[in-house]
């Protein structure tokens, strides 16, 4: 009696150890598995971020380059102007200094 019952200590002994050894193997498969595909997430989330970050870097050069034209074109008109009114300026002044000396 006492050596059947060693027996099954000894048979449950090895059930629980084939069954923790598989438990173990399923946990590793699982956490391979996630890691995996966690891997594969964040290549992705990696991939659509970099695609917004050109698609935004992309319409902010269109912004800049439609600002710096209008500056510019801003900055010609008042260069003309400026430019206008200093030869007005200067016939006179030339005529003032003619005038005063001769």
């Amino acid at each position: 009696m006492a050596s059947e019952a060693v027996k099954k200590i000894l048979e449950a002994e090895a059930l629980s150890d084939k069954k923790n050894a598989e438990a173990r193997k399923q946990r590793d498969d699982i956490i391979s598995s996630a890691s995996g595909k966690s891997s594969l997430a964040i290549q992705k989330r990696l991939s659509e971020a970099h695609s917004e970050l050109s698609k935004l870097k992309s319409d902010y050069d269109k912004k800049l380059e439609e600002y710096k034209k209008n500056a510019e074109n801003v900055c010609n008109k008042n260069i003309d102007s400026i430019r206008q009114q200093a030869e007005k300026n200067m016939g006179k002044a030339v005529d003032e200094i003619i005038s005063r000396y001769f």
